[in-house]
């Protein structure tokens, strides 16, 4: 590869080429690293709303830093993968306390606040400060991969380091903000995973796939492993007074201070309606009626595990609410911060009473 004319093929594509995105339009390494946390998983197209909104509520290191941690969730709420919203927070509270509100240039200090990986920790950098370090996802590895046909399986940690390196080979000093960022362009719409538009790409006189003709086959990636399945049985309990009971998931683990509906695990063979109600006194002290019919059925993904829940509507007598429960107004729910799928649960009760 001439590396030079490799550079220049890439970055000159990029700049006419680029999509207007409003975290390009910024230098200012916070909210360069508010978009990369909120990218991680996330579609572009979904993420440039969200991005919008949390910067007028969270507009510095100080404003988020400083949040209410019920506030912050509220405005990550349907990003999925909170905890990098509690990470995020939590380091950009370090930065304001101990680095005066600025964002360290430092590669040591900025690598050790929680949160920042490697890739994270390389965009920023190379993004908001133009230091040569390697922003390497899985766009850039898919991309770095087929230009010089490496066989390295993407899916193992221990992979990253070899395209880290591969990176860092072919980096242009003299703009690595570009560079980095054309590399996840051309992954992003050029490069794709299963039809690589080789025709139309920049750099294709300089890929060692594409002359070998082993494009599609590139990059190495094992499969995991299935994911499990859980059927859960969630159900909206209405008190008397029209108040609708909501409980706070645990301060760690899934879903962490997320709020829900009163759900539990359905083992095989249970009457989830009898399940349902010996929890709700169990865990709760209270005594529901629930309708024997389920009302619907949500299925919802992680990277890891699959939920299929029966959803469930009842009735519950109104007690003084535990710790980490709570009655609300049915005006008032949607101003808690819930997980995809009990967003979903209550927009299917709303329908219902509309």
């Amino acid at each position: 590869m001439n590396v030079n004319k490799f550079q220049q093929d890439l970055v000159t594509w990029y700049e006419a080429e680029k999509r207007d995105l409003p975290w390009r339009r910024e230098r200012d390494p916070y909210k360069i690293w508010v978009s990369e946390i909120m990218l991680q998983q996330t579609r572009v197209d979904t993420v440039i709303p969200f991005f919008h909104r949390f910067m007028e509520q969270f507009p510095t290191v100080e404003s988020l830093a400083y949040a209410d941690e019920e506030a912050v969730m509220k405005a990550w709420e349907g990003l999925g993968y909170y905890s990098r919203a509690r990470n995020l927070q939590s380091a950009v509270r370090e930065v304001a306390e101990s680095y005066g509100g600025t964002v360290p240039a430092d590669k040591d200090e900025f690598l050790s606040l929680k949160g920042v990986g490697p890739y994270t920790g390389g965009a920023v950098l190379s993004i908001a400060y133009g230091l040569p370090e390697p922003a390497v996802d899985g766009n850039v590895m898919r991309v770095m991969s087929r230009l010089l046909a490496l066989w390295d399986d993407i899916a193992k940690p221990a992979s990253r380091k070899v395209f880290e390196q591969a990176v860092r080979h072919v980096m242009y000093e003299k703009d690595p903000s570009s560079f980095n960022q054309a590399l996840m362009e051309l992954g992003a719409t050029v490069c794709t995973p299963t039809s690589p538009a080789c025709l139309l790409c920049p750099v294709q006189n300089h890929c060692e796939a594409f002359e070998q003709g082993v494009q599609r086959e590139l990059p190495v990636k094992t499969k995991k492993k299935s994911d499990k399945k859980v059927r859960m049985g969630a159900v909206v309990l209405q008190a008397p007074d029209g108040t609708v009971l909501i409980e706070k998931r645990p301060k760690k683990g899934l879903l962490a201070n997320l709020w829900q509906f009163p759900n539990v695990e359905l083992p095989v063979g249970v009457n989830p309606r009898a399940a349902l109600e010996s929890f709700i006194q169990a865990e709760f002290g209270m005594t529901a009626q629930i309708q024997s019919e389920k009302s619907t059925e949500i299925i919802h993904v992680f990277s890891h595990l699959t939920w299929e829940i029966d959803v469930y509507i009842g009735t519950i007598e109104l007690k003084s609410a535990k710790d980490r429960t709570k009655f609300v107004s049915k005006e008032d729910v949607e101003t808690y911060a819930f997980s995809v799928s009990h967003q979903k649960i209550w927009q299917h009760v709303k329908g219902m009473e509309a």
